[in-house]
């Protein structure tokens, strides 16, 4: 019994960061913000660069609560997605090539989305890191958090609910 031998971390790495930048890229409402996402392994961490428009209050300064929320809910359908996405990245089931010309999977749509804002945020860099609290086949809960500075002082946390993407039915071939 032979086993297969197992692929060059390297090449593993590579098709990771492609399914995930094109899956980010696939939004440009994601660029506009100026979001970005950091893997380590299969835990993301949203990255909200900091950018004078996004300034909401210009005499505190702080940023927008439009501009945090938004944050919040693309780092939780990405995260969402990734989580569910991550199986057949790692088979090569998913053609990392086919994603990056734009034939994306279906993202999941918000059902509804709550932010707590804690504190003001300061016009500097932001993070967040969500958790998918449950998945099933039509639905999902995820909670994320975001920071800035400093991991335990929270700028604002949510919670989601999101409907899960249907797998699409494959066309019947003739003689089924």
């Amino acid at each position: 019994m032979s086993r297969q031998r197992p692929e060059p971390m390297q090449v593993v790495k590579q098709r990771r960061d492609a399914a995930l930048n094109a899956l980010v890229e696939g939004v440009p409402y994601i660029r506009f913000l100026g979001i970005e996402f950091d893997r380590r392994g299969d835990e993301l961490t949203g990255l909200l660069n900091f950018n004078d428009t996004q300034i909401g209050n210009p005499f505190l300064p702080a940023i927008h609560g439009g501009v945090t929320a938004a944050f919040l809910e693309v780092t939780s359908i990405i995260t969402l997605s990734w989580s569910f996405l991550w199986p057949d990245i790692e088979s090569g089931a998913i053609d990392v090539e086919q994603m990056a010309r734009g034939d994306l999977p279906n993202l999941p749509k918000t059902i509804d989305f709550t932010v707590d804002y804690l504190r003001s945020g300061l016009p500097r860099d932001a993070y967040a890191r969500a958790t998918v609290s449950r998945a099933g086949r039509r639905y999902a809960s995820v909670r994320v958090e975001a920071w800035q500075d400093n991991r335990s002082k929270l700028f604002a946390q949510a919670v989601g609910h999101f409907r899960m993407p249907q797998p699409t039915p494959k066309p019947e071939t003739p003689g089924d």
